[in-house]
């Protein structure tokens, strides 16, 4: 009975849309300069990659110190002898990219650059330069390999909990089975120390199961039989027997597994300009230098062919735009990565963007900023009725529901509901249930239920969560229960409020419920009493008001009841995400445990990614531009071109990767 019972005022019915979102499927990362590492797939191999390096600076070593005294000599082809194959280890790749982009009518890349710069340089006998941006751009890519590496192994976590193998019960044996072969309702054995397979009920045994590379938690949580566990815990101590709930395809860790391989698949407005800039730079620089090494010999007295050559490729090394073009999808990689790390799933570069420029976070109530866990606190009867009585007709009109309220009636209940009483159930969105128990029409639900019914009652407003009933168009009474606060609430709200960034709540629940829970946690405003679709026209308040000042909003809810909000916010944010295949789908960010204090931490790594990535572009800018003036002007050589470029590229992946801490 999903949100029935928290509303205590009169409104009108509405249907509500449904709203779903899914992640876009794309590789996690893609070199820019379509060379090199494979950091889309595979680990990195620091030996591997480190070998080749290895052995073209030793022969660069080898013809830099006797490139002097060799020059001018007969023996200068000694110097070809030992620089040749260095360039060729180092720029190999670099060569024959360059190549095949060449064939398919890509002329103005990275590639071309390096290509066209190099074998200039060796062209007017500056052949140490040559291999020296060559050797020096390699070792650039090395960097960068290493730190896509320690990207991908914080998302490696999550991807290595894919279970192998899992313990069916076969006619009284045990076999292992593939976990995509078994079916819903099978029973299965997770030995301490394995992986639990499949999402599934516990039926017999106890023990603690570790759920860090889900949740990011790194305290084992008990379980007991009747409670539930996910594909991807780790068993710790005693055996359990499990009844399967979900396919394997249907579970949450293949969603997730699912979500994280294709992480990055809608990119960062920041990533789309870099691309489109490099689209319209590299075209511009090579005209630019060609402009550089034909026209000045032209028209200025005593230039020379050689000098202004020269000056060409000096041009072409240093615009390369390569580290700038790598270190910013690295920098937002890293971002989704660091927060998969702190069980935070981010469905895509963008909603970093987004994250970093929240300023307003709306929380749904129940099951966000509560624990959802209702108990009976009090049981009013009327109209004859008796107490047990009324909690166990309330047992019954609620017994096919899944909502906590109708769970903790339930409980309260403690007996056996014989459902068989019960007919023509029927649940009235954002009202109540109507159903017929023994032939007497029993209606369970807020007080708009009883407005719309026309049933006389004596209270509107109550202090906790109350499920009205009546009985025959007459009052029989109503039991209230009781919901707590999550323990972090109040420091999530405080950390928020510390970052400058306003805070609401928006719940159907009654006035003076939410009036309680706003004064607890210090909210800066909140609606109360709303139906799902009146969250969402108070959110479009909200997004009208945050429009006037360029600030973005977040709403945060269960990614069940509040799909249609969720999918309204600038970015939607799920908590508890493990259980509900709706956050999953809907949500731009899942939180993968009940802690609204992670929203702050996610907002921080957005801001932390966003800036980063900004840092890396005005430093990358300025020193290109800088360097490409004093090379035109002769100040700058080859050397300091190959060091502008390589520093810039090693300093802002060096940069990206902070990201990660």
């Amino acid at each position: 009975m999903a949100e029935l019972h928290s509303h205590d005022h009169c409104a009108h019915d509405q249907s509500v849309p449904a709203a779903s979102q899914k992640a876009a499927r794309h590789e996690v990362h893609n070199d820019c300069c379509g060379h090199g590492h494979d950091h889309g797939s595979g680990d990195f191999d620091l030996r591997q990659e480190l070998t080749p390096i290895a052995i073209a600076a030793v022969l660069f070593a080898i013809g830099f110190g006797f490139n002097g005294a060799l020059h001018n000599t007969p023996y200068a082809i000694a110097e070809y002898a030992v620089l040749i194959p260095a360039y060729l280890i180092s720029g190999w790749t670099v060569l024959t990219t360059a190549g095949r982009n060449l064939l398919r009518g890509r002329i103005f890349d990275e590639n071309f650059l390096m290509t066209v710069a190099t074998l200039g340089a060796i062209a007017i006998h500056q052949i140490p330069e040559a291999v020296a941006v060559m050797l020096f751009f390699q070792v650039g890519e090395l960097f960068q390999g290493y730190s896509v590496g320690r990207s991908r192994r914080s998302i490696k976590a999550l991807l290595e909990i894919r279970p192998d193998t899992a313990n069916l019960y076969v006619d009284g044996d045990i076999r292992a089975v593939a976990p995509d072969t078994v079916s819903i309702g099978a029973e299965i054995l997770v030995r301490p120390g394995e992986k639990v397979p499949l999402d599934g009920e516990i039926l017999a045994g106890k023990s603690l199961v570790d759920t860090s590379a889900l949740t990011g938690e790194s305290v084992p949580r008990p379980v007991a039989p009747g409670e539930t566990v996910l594909a991807g815990m780790i068993n710790q101590s005693g055996a359990l027997t499990v009844r399967v709930s979900k396919l394997f395809g249907e579970s949450s860790i293949a969603k997730i597994l699912d979500l994280v391989e294709n992480a990055s698949g809608k990119k960062a407005e920041t990533e789309k300009f870099i691309t489109r800039f490099a689209r319209y730079y590299t075209p511009a620089v090579v005209f630019l230098s060609l402009a550089v090494a034909l026209l000045p010999p032209l028209v200025l007295a005593g230039a020379t062919q050689a000098e202004w050559a020269y000056r060409a490729l000096v041009l072409l090394v240093i615009s390369c735009p390569c580290g700038l073009v790598i270190s910013i999808p690295l920098g937002y990689f890293g971002g989704v990565g660091g927060a998969a790390r702190r069980g935070i799933l981010v469905k895509g570069s963008t909603y970093l963007d987004t994250l970093a420029q929240v300023k307003t976070v709306v929380f749904d109530k129940t099951g966000t900023l509560t624990q959802g866990n209702f108990r009976v606190s009090e049981v009013i009867a009327h109209n004859g009725l008796s107490q047990p009585q009324l909690l166990e007709l309330a047992a019954q009109v609620e017994s096919q529901s899944n909502h906590p309220v109708a769970q903790s009636i339930r409980q309260a209940h403690g007996q056996a509901v014989d459902t068989a009483a019960v007919q023509d159930y029927e649940e009235i969105s954002g009202h109540g249930i109507r159903a017929r128990v023994n032939g007497r029409t029993v209606l369970a639900g807020n007080d708009r239920l009883l407005h719309r019914e026309a049933i006389p009652h004596d209270v509107c407003v109550v202090d906790g969560t109350v499920a009205h009933l009546a009985v025959d168009g007459e009052y029989s009474g109503r039991i209230i229960v009781a919901d707590e606060l999550k323990a972090d609430a109040a420091e999530a709200i405080r950390a928020l409020q510390a970052q400058g960034i306003e805070t609401a709540m928006l719940t159907g629940d009654s006035q003076a419920v939410a009036d309680r829970i706003a004064r607890q946690l210090g909210l800066d405003q909140y609606r109360a009493e709303l139906l799902p679709e009146g969250k969402v026209e108070a959110l479009e308040e909200i997004l009208h008001r945050a429009r006037r000042t360029r600030g973005k909003v977040a709403f945060v809810g269960d990614g069940i009841n509040d799909a249609p909000v969720i999918a309204r916010a600038d970015v939607g944010i799920a908590m508890g995400g493990l259980g509900s295949d709706a956050a999953i789908e809907t949500a731009d960010v899942v939180i993968l445990t009940d802690a609204p204090s992670k929203v702050a931490e996610a907002i921080h790594i957005g801001q932390k990614t966003r800036r980063i990535v900004w840092q890396n572009i005005v430093f990358a800018m300025a020193v290109k531009a800088l360097f490409i003036a004093l090379g035109a002007i002769g100040v700058a050589t080859l050397w300091e071109a190959v060091f502008a470029d390589v520093g810039v590229a090693l300093l802002a992946i060096l940069n990206a990767g902070r990201i990660l801490r």
